[in-house]
């Protein structure tokens, strides 16, 4: 059985929906377990020992550990072709793997200067510049996906769930987390409704204790 390690609304929510969605597509089931990175439990010796890079996703299969989210979506889009979490045919799955690495190495990081900008510099002046810049940055990457949206049918790749979908869902919650309201976005947080009624999505937030939901007013 397959065991992914997830931190609750962090990106491994994206191997997390789809592994729900493979369950569902063909019964095989898999284990969960909990890294509460608030705690700092993917830095403890046991974790380090099958991640030393000390992040979450973890996929461990037949006891081997396997990191970074685009290997591991990848490893379990080639292992359960017939769940259709990327597209078939090449240049349709380039396109979509286009989409997905955006997200990874792109719109990701832009939060993570956001959330901690401490990663970055040292000082807090330094802090709130870094602070400020990425949150206009990551306004514009929300507008890109909001424009994606509308191609929406009812998920962005199709009638198909995808590793995107989610991926897409995990951004609209972190915007409230960066103090950038998702009313701002109303396509985009019509789409992610619509996503989260998804099981394989509704799973997984379940199971994580996440809601969609994350801005609070001032």
């Amino acid at each position: 059985m397959m065991k992914l390690y997830y931190g609750p609304g962090a990106c491994s929510f994206v191997p997390h929906a789809a592994l729900e969605a493979i369950k569902l597509a063909t019964g095989e089931d898999f284990e969960a377990q909990a890294v509460k990175l608030h705690k700092g439990e993917q830095r403890t010796p046991e974790y380090l020992a099958l991640n030393p890079l000390g992040l979450v996703p973890l996929l461990v299969v037949d006891g081997k550990p396997l990191s970074q989210i685009l290997a591991i979506c990848d490893y379990l889009d080639r292992r359960y072709p017939a769940v259709g979490l990327l597209p078939s045919a090449p240049w349709q799955r380039a396109e979509a793997m286009s989409t997905f690495a955006w997200m990874n190495n792109t719109v990701h990081p832009t939060f993570t200067h956001i959330f901690r900008p401490q990663n970055y510099a040292d000082s807090e002046a330094a802090h709130a510049e870094i602070k400020k810049a990425a949150q206009a940055k990551f306004r514009e990457h929300l507008e890109r996906i909001q424009g994606m949206t509308a191609k929406a049918a009812p998920f962005l790749l199709g009638d198909k769930l995808s590793f995107i979908d989610a991926y897409a869902l995990v951004f609209l919650r972190w915007a409230g987390l960066a103090e950038i309201d998702p009313a701002g976005y109303p396509a985009y947080r019509d789409y992610v409704a619509r996503v989260a009624q998804a099981p394989a999505i509704a799973a997984a937030m379940a199971r994580e204790g996440i809601a969609l939901d994350t801005y609070k007013k001032k």
